[in-house]
């Protein structure tokens, strides 16, 4: 990249992990998508800030720590600790992770609301809601379950459909039935707090005209806002674990309503933390030129690209650059199945597999469109094997030592083929332009096609002949030179899909973290240290473990 490029200030947000379960590798998707997006902003300079957190509100969770017999509190505080660990472990690398049952969060959402109420823009209705006889509490979406009222698709909870990602109330759903006691709930009636967006098409669709959406996605939206255009609901009746509303006793906003408001509440928190409180403005001020991305799936795009932006536009806020939206996860062409061993946890691949060769395998398959990305565990195997060991980590291990053995660790003063290394550098251009476009798959192939000459460069080269004679040393010094140096270039280049691994590489070739703007520095007659193995081939032994694991869960 240029490097008179000026730094741009982007703040980039994913989606939140609700905390009453375990992180699956569907969660892990799109955690991995955004931060190699992010590692790459990084890594070109860029002044990239990274927040996620815990959304930590609602019925489901009130429920589970009474079926624990514990405060919900307690129960958040566990599922955090538990997110951290295995995103950590992932190596996704958040600036701050934060969680919605916080005093900013509360604060932005009181915030919002009286900001929505002075433009009238808040509404009291009185609906029909479906209440559970048996338990004794109004149903909150996702302890209902139906069919869908768009599509007529089976077994949909309340809240929006994950076949047509259509949103709707759970009263509209085709016979109801409680999740909580498998019973019909009846219809009582109860005054809830509306958000007006019908007011609100114009802006709706100037902000989708003009923001960073994928096609596909713009399009599902635009049935929504070609049609009628509902309020939103934003309230929900007690007892519910969440923030009260403001001259509305046992009212609490709807977890929908606070949850995307923890991208403000986590930012809030990172930056008073670092005792940049006054930059708050800069990224989430009307007049912010920053930039700012939400990384989400397509079933909860509604509220991301829809409801959020309109309740940021109304309240004195900014509304983000843009929403990169993934599809759903399957593994081996299906969903997720306990049965099949492929509804796996982040925890339990991690007990097996390194979680590089996941990183690598679902950046090779991410593009900017919503279709879904396939797992297929052969596939998986083959193409880790093949691309990471068989063709970049080769390039190390078959030239260090020939370092090693035959020049003390110490790299030669010379190429043998600057013109091979031309080629490498000017390709990290298109490269740099495919991270940038979250191209990732593109990313991956342009940079394969690279590992695939460097390889048959040394094959064409045949230093472990010429190393038979004295008068070529001179030779094959400058030819492992040149391969180390391509290796070097390709682990840069790797760095934001494989950062512990390119970290390892790093050490290896004894230098500093380098930036994107370093690909051009050379390594000559510079001390190496000596070569110990980087990653290892998947056996087939691990992907049955793994099945397995996932069955006995």
């Amino acid at each position: 990249m240029p490097k008179d490029n000026l730094k741009r200030n982007i703040l980039v947000t994913n989606a939140l992990p609700y905390a009453n379960g375990s992180l699956h590798l569907g969660h892990m998707l799109e955690h991995i998508q955004s931060d190699i997006w992010v590692r790459f902003q990084k890594l070109i300079n860029n002044n990239c800030t990274y927040v996620c957190g815990e959304d930590a509100h609602g019925t489901s969770i009130m429920l589970k720590a009474e079926e624990r017999g514990i405060k919900p509190e307690e129960l958040i505080k566990s599922y955090k600790e538990s997110h951290m660990e295995d995103l950590k472990a992932f190596n996704i690398n958040y600036d701050n992770f934060y969680t919605t049952h916080s005093e900013e969060n509360k604060y932005f959402s009181e915030m919002i609301f009286s900001r929505l109420q002075e433009k009238d823009l808040i509404e009291e209705k009185e609906i029909e809601q479906l209440f559970d006889t048996e338990k004794k509490l109004f149903l909150s979406d996702r302890y209902v379950k139906g069919t869908c009222p768009s599509c007529n698709a089976k077994e949909q909870y309340g809240d929006n459909c994950e076949s047509c990602s259509s949103a709707y109330s759970a009263i509209d759903l085709i016979n109801p039935v409680s999740v909580l006691s498998d019973s019909k709930p009846e219809i009582r009636k109860s005054i809830h707090l509306f958000f007006k967006l019908s007011k609100l098409r114009k802006s709706i669709n100037e902000w989708l005209e003009t923001s960073e959406v994928p096609k596909q996605a713009v399009n599902k939206l635009s049935e929504w806002t070609k049609g009628e255009i509902k309020d939103w609901d934003i309230s929900r009746d007690g007892p519910y674990f969440g923030f009260e509303i403001p001259g509305y006793p046992n009212k609490f906003f709807y977890v929908w309503m606070d949850a995307p408001i923890g991208y403000l509440a986590s930012h809030k928190n990172y930056l008073d933390t670092k005792g940049k409180s006054e930059e708050f403005d800069l990224y989430w001020g009307e007049k912010s030129t920053a930039e700012l991305y939400h990384f989400i799936g397509k079933d909860i795009m509604y509220f991301h690209a829809l409801f959020f932006p309109a309740m940021l536009l109304n309240s004195g806020f900014r509304q983000p650059s843009g929403v990169f939206i993934h599809g759903f996860l399957t593994i081996n062409g299906e969903k997720m199945s306990k049965s099949r061993g492929t509804y796996i946890l982040a925890d339990d691949y991690l007990k097996v597999l390194d979680p590089e060769y996941l990183r690598y395998y679902f950046a090779a398959k991410l593009s900017t469109g919503v279709d879904d990305v396939d797992l297929n565990l052969d596939d998986f195997l083959l193409r880790v094997n093949s691309d990471v060991i068989g063709k970049f980590i080769n390039i190390g291990s078959r030239t260090s030592g020939f370092i090693k053995k035959h020049y003390k660790n110490k790299l030669s003063n010379k190429l043998d083929n600057e013109q091979l290394i031309e080629e490498f550098i000017v390709s990290s251009e298109q490269i740099a332009k495919a991270y940038e476009n979250r191209e990732f798959s593109k990313a991956i192939r342009d940079i394969m096609i690279l590992a695939d000459k460097a390889n048959k460069y040394i094959d064409k080269m045949e230093p472990w002949t010429l190393i038979n004679d004295e008068k070529n040393k001179d030779l094959v010094h400058s030819i492992c030179t040149t391969a180390l140096n391509l290796f070097r270039i390709l682990t840069i280049m790797l760095y934001p899909v494989t950062p512990s691994l390119s970290a390892n590489i790093y050490k290896f070739l004894n230098i500093k973290q380098p930036n994107w703007d370093d690909l051009n520095n050379l390594l000559l007659d510079h001390e190496i240290s000596e070569y110990q193995s980087l990653l290892i081939r998947i056996e087939k032994e691990q992907i049955d473990k793994l099945q397995e694991i996932s069955k006995e869960d």
